[in-house]
């Protein structure tokens, strides 16, 4: 695992200028809508996720607009998407949760955020960086993926790929450094076919395909 600091901050300093629009790219206007998209994005693409969304969030877009949907009704309005079946019971119930416990309002702690229904890790720390500017580091496929193969972690665990991020970064650019590893694994290192030719971090990276 790559832990020195100054190639880190290289690495970090190349996908920024490689990338300089990388951000959320889950289209939502509040902590709410980002919640739901980002339930909605396991295993599925943000850009078939924006499609339903921006249909759904039109009239449904708060806990309670969403819980006048019945199960049914909102699996019809989100069967494009995979898993559509639970993810909807999740949904509903977290909307439930959010009226009990909160409020309404979407929380801003990683304890509360894992406590509602279909909210783990990865779905909790992009809602705290991307709605209320928490610096935090979610790992998700691209993040994982692309942190392994370029040295910057060494785990076959998501957990502990984290961690390792978040040792080996500084906190001010893990926000940052989640987007851009996101869009170099959708631009650049793909699963199955990375373009290592035109990489401009293959020379700092531990599995290129040259």
């Amino acid at each position: 695992m790559n832990t020195d600091r100054n190639q880190v901050k290289e690495i970090l300093d190349i996908l920024a200028e490689t990338y300089p629009q990388a951000k959320c790219e889950l289209v939502h206007r509040n902590p709410f809508e980002l919640l739901v998209a980002t339930i909605l994005s396991a295993q599925t693409t943000d850009k078939k996720v924006n499609v339903v969304t921006r249909a759904l969030f039109e009239k449904y877009n708060t806990p309670e607009a969403l819980l006048e949907l019945e199960q049914s009704e909102l699996e019809n309005r989100i069967k494009e998407i995979g898993l559509y079946r639970n993810k909807a019971k999740n949904i509903r119930e977290m909307c439930r949760q959010l009226l009990e416990r909160h409020g309404g309002e979407v929380p801003s702690s990683m304890e509360d955020l894992v406590s509602l229904s279909g909210v783990g890790r990865k779905t909790a720390n992009v809602v705290l960086s991307n709605a209320f500017g928490i610096p935090a580091l979610a790992v998700d496929t691209h993040v994982f993926r692309v942190s392994n193969r370029i040295g910057l972690a060494d785990s076959s665990n998501v957990l502990k790929t984290e961690q390792q991020l978040m040792g080996a970064i500084p906190r001010e650019r893990w926000s940052e450094a989640h987007h851009l590893l996101i869009w170099h694994g959708r631009r650049t290192c793909d699963a199955k076919r990375p373009k290592c030719s035109a990489c401009p971090i293959a020379g700092m990276c531990r599995h290129p395909v040259l």
